[in-house]
């Protein structure tokens, strides 16, 4: 029951994040699992959550921005339709 509460609770926290920031965190934890199964020690998921989180945080920059335009974000609705709009300051 504890596990799902805490993933619940991640869950909800990332929902109001900016795609940058889901991806620095989304990339920390992956870093920080790879981390530790390859080493085993802290200083490995410290490195891996470090590293994960730097690449997490680009791949987030890039992901949803308007090819050509340096502010517009693309936003999807509930149908399925997407539309571009100015991305969220962040």
């Amino acid at each position: 029951m504890h596990k799902f509460l805490i993933i619940a609770a991640t869950c909800l926290s990332l929902a109001a994040c900016t795609t940058t920031q889901q991806g620095a965190a989304v990339g920390a934890g992956a870093g920080a699992i790879v981390g530790a199964a390859t080493t085993g020690t802290v200083l490995g998921t410290a490195v891996g959550a470090g590293l994960g989180g730097v690449v997490g945080a680009a791949a987030g920059n890039l992901l949803g921005k308007r090819p050509g335009y340096a502010n517009q974000c693309v936003y999807e609705r509930a149908n399925g339709s997407r539309y571009y709009d100015t991305c969220p300051k962040g």
